[in-house]
């Protein structure tokens, strides 16, 4: 049996009590290095199947290679495996093997961080990655400017790294042009760990900023979201007396 196990945005206590035990019933546990780390209490006496960014493959291979040898496996993914996760990617390698695969769900970013900027996620809303290393960014650009015309809250993971540094600036040149540059925005870095961080911001600002990198998640307003006491609110749309 293969668990593809979604661990939460990175602290123990944001784990599911399933995905905790599941980790626990495993005699091996697969990962990035880094999601090994952050679960390490969990692994002790256990066969370890670690691998870096960008050897996905290799890892789900490497799983199921370890559970057609009889060991139950937990391949554990940051968020929610099925959310930009390991979950998809598992059930093709194992397809046709005889290996049963179970997805266990874990708290996604969007959640996590929307609940630490207050609570934009109220109404419809949308989440999109500009790590084109998968999609070609003609295609995050459309999809940028379909949520823009939704009037969708946008939910941006992956919005700049090293090798990408201008993406989040050039997502938001998308969106200034069908959205107001007073938009209430705001993004979250390393959600659930020591180091957790947040900001609350215009669009406009959201442009300009330096702060962002592969560890945040950024969350850009709809025509309704307001900020109130520091906090984005997209409202439901009750009647307050």
């Amino acid at each position: 049996m293969i668990y593809v196990v979604g661990i939460g945005p990175g602290g123990v206590d944001t784990m599911t009590p399933q995905a905790v035990e599941a980790i626990k019933s495993c005699e091996a546990v697969a990962g990035y290095t880094k999601y090994l780390e952050l679960v390490g209490k969990f692994l002790e006496g256990k066969t370890i199947i670690s691998s870096g960014m960008t050897h996905e493959l290799e890892r789900c291979q490497s799983a199921l290679n370890a559970a057609k040898l009889g060991m139950n496996v937990a391949l554990i993914s940051s968020g929610d495996s099925g959310v930009y996760g390991m979950a998809g990617l598992m059930l093709e390698v194992a397809q046709g093997s005889g290996v049963d695969v179970k997805i266990i769900p874990g708290i996604t970013a969007a959640n996590s961080c929307a609940a630490i900027l207050g609570a934009p996620l109220m109404n419809d809303y949308v989440t999109v990655s500009l790590s084109d290393l998968l999609t070609d960014w003609r295609v995050i650009a459309k999809r940028l400017t379909a949520a823009c015309l939704g009037d969708f809250v946008i939910c941006i993971y992956n919005p700049a790294s090293h090798h990408r540094p201008n993406h989040l600036k050039n997502a938001c040149d998308i969106l200034l042009t069908l959205k107001d540059p007073e938009t209430p925005s705001g993004y979250v870095r390393n959600a659930g760990r020591n180091d957790e961080s947040y900001e609350v911001m215009t669009l406009r600002e959201l442009r300009e900023c330096q702060k962002i990198d592969m560890l945040c998640t950024v969350i850009v307003g709809n025509s309704q979201t307001l900020i109130l006491d520091g906090k984005l609110i997209t409202p439901r749309g009750y009647k307050l007396e």
